[in-house]
């Protein structure tokens, strides 16, 4: 029987494509589609995609695929047909990173789930034909260009701090499930205005255009293939990116540059700074901003609490573990900013 699953140590898997010379594109892709048997589809692609090297994480479900991916450049033709040769799959958008060193995953992952994102709603109430209309990058800046447009991020707090179309609302959530009422409250009365949506790559505006289709807005846009997409254009024809800041992304890399703009502040002592990191505590672990400066005063941890446990031992790390409290266990992801320096709680 064919390896269907990776059982290599993530640490060595890491070692190894960081040491490697070998090049690779880092992409994603989505669509909405039946699957009748999940575990099936899952199998079969899973054994095509190890022959050709590809890795990254990707979700299926019934209701279709979501995947983010690097495949080495030589076999990237061959990835593209077998994706393409899906009946569902053809012509498919391949969302190809805009900064990219070929490190962005490590090991090949393909997971069964109950949607390809998680957004808590009851499909059977949306009609995903009857979706936002997908704009073009040059019809974005059009609409942009209109005060009236109301323009909507559909990402996290932690995706849009550190990047964000100029103007745009972004609301203070950890997840696409919490976003989906507040934005709605954002949105009574405003029913018949020009409304354009976005996120990374186009998968969560889908469902949530219409989303908000089925609850009367008339007017809903979306950004055809999201940031990626739209920034790829706007190179392409050199068209005003009104893009501000860095695209988040949810590999290694964690974001990608769209402008030279830094428009967070490092979580810790508040200097301009939008570089995402994990606490090096892996009993904290949390996602938050750090700047060079407090990386190295912290040993890369978010606390002084995380930089001094990381220089016990295992033994003594595994004893206390169960008994200390990290800002990992007390925050979410998009609640870190919290932290501020006038509450002294990132020094405990």
């Amino acid at each position: 029987m064919k390896k269907l699953y990776n059982k290599v140590n993530k640490e060595e898997l890491k070692s190894i494509i960081q040491e490697s010379s070998e090049k690779r594109v880092t992409l994603s892709f989505y669509r909405y589609f039946d699957i009748e048997d999940p575990m099936a589809f899952r199998n079969n692609l899973y054994s095509q995609l190890e022959q050709l090297g590809v890795l990254g994480r990707i979700y299926v479900a019934l209701e279709g695929i979501n995947a983010q991916i690097s495949v080495p450049v030589e076999n990237f033709e061959l990835f593209k047909n077998l994706i393409f040769n899906y009946k569902h799959l053809s012509g498919v958008r391949l969302n190809i990173a805009i900064e990219d060193d070929g490190k962005s995953f490590f090991k090949l992952s393909i997971k069964i789930r109950d949607k390809i994102v998680a957004d808590g709603l009851d499909d059977e109430l949306i009609d995903l034909s009857k979706r936002g209309r997908p704009l073009n990058a040059e019809e974005v800046n059009e609409l942009l260009d209109d005060e009236e447009t109301i323009i909507v991020d559909m990402r996290n707090h932690y995706e849009s701090e550190v990047g964000h179309f100029e103007g745009a609302i972004c609301p203070d959530v950890e997840t696409f499930r919490e976003s989906l009422p507040i934005v709605e409250e954002l949105l009574n009365g405003k029913e018949d205005s020009n409304i354009i949506m976005y996120c990374t790559g186009g998968i969560r505006c889908e469902k949530a255009s219409a989303y908000y289709l089925s609850k009367g807005s008339s007017h809903v846009h979306m950004v055809e293939g999201g940031i990626i997409e739209y920034t790829r254009q706007c190179e392409k024809l050199n068209l005003d990116n009104r893009f501000i800041g860095k695209n988040f992304v949810f590999d290694e890399r964690l974001g990608e540059r769209i402008s030279n703009e830094i428009i967070a502040k490092c979580h810790q002592c508040g200097k301009p700074c939008d570089q995402h990191t994990n606490c090096a505590n892996d009993a904290c672990h949390i996602l938050f901003i750090q700047c060079e400066a407090c990386a190295l005063k912290f040993h890369n941890t978010c606390s002084k609490r995380c930089a001094e446990f990381i220089e016990l031992s295992e033994v003594e790390q595994s004893r206390l573990k169960p008994l200390i409290e990290f800002n990992g266990s007390r925050f979410g992801k998009g609640r870190y900013k919290a932290l501020r320096k006038d509450q002294q709680l990132f020094l405990e």
